[in-house]
């Protein structure tokens, strides 16, 4: 299974869910993406198989995927304090891989009837739902 993790700013919960990942399942090809540098750097740093930065990165990535897993801003324009491009935003959204996005009430993004959990516990049942699938 092709895994691409997509994340902004500092790369936490990139980094959390690919922790996560190794973990519980090894066998997966994790690529990382961030949107810069300290976010790509954070992910390697916890064990992305492959990493890279960018736009063009999340597009190319977003082809090859089964699964593309980050917080739900990466879904959204112009979200992320800016990170996230409409062109990121498109080609995660149009890929045929399956989504699974971690529920952040921030930048002005709010998610209605999300249970006010920690980060730890949304990367836990993203991946527990990942598993399942």
């Amino acid at each position: 299974m092709k895994i691409l993790v997509i994340d902004a700013q500092g790369g936490g919960i990139g980094r959390q869910l690919i922790t996560v990942l190794k973990q519980q399942m090894p066998q997966a090809e994790i690529t990382a993406v961030g949107t810069n540098s300290a976010a790509t750097t954070a992910m390697l740093k916890a064990g992305a198989d492959h990493a890279a930065t960018g736009e063009n990165a999340v597009t190319v990535g977003c082809r090859k995927a089964d699964v593309i897993m980050g917080p739900i801003g990466i879904v959204i324009a112009d979200s992320l304090f800016g990170e996230i491009t409409p062109a990121m935003a498109m080609a995660i959204g149009q890929s045929a891989a399956k989504r699974i996005l971690i529920p952040m009430n921030h930048c002005d993004n709010i998610i209605v009837g999300v249970p006010d959990l920690n980060v730890g516990k949304l990367v836990q049942q993203a991946v527990e739902l990942l598993r399942e699938q």
